[in-house]
């Protein structure tokens, strides 16, 4: 598994089944994916937040996030987490 970042950014279409499995895809050969959301996505906090736990919850037990800004940063681990 290669340790480079990968990176995605979300427009104004916002969170589709496509997207899904391109982040599902990306995380086949990266452990580390950077989501970008535009300003057309909508730069608010609350949307970041339900953005990245809708992928979450798609993605399983073996993912966690972080938020900075209008920024979601997604780790896969080798074990799940609680």
């Amino acid at each position: 598994m290669s340790t480079i970042q990968a990176t995605l950014q979300i427009g104004k279409n916002g969170l589709t089944p496509a997207i899904l499995e391109n982040i599902k895809s990306r995380f086949k050969v990266y452990r580390d994916l950077k989501i970008i959301l535009l300003k057309s996505a909508g730069h608010d906090r609350e949307k970041t937040k339900e953005i990245a736990d809708a992928i979450l919850a798609e993605l399983g037990n073996y993912y966690t996030y972080k938020i900075v800004g209008f920024t979601i940063f997604f780790k896969k681990w080798r074990k799940p987490v609680n």
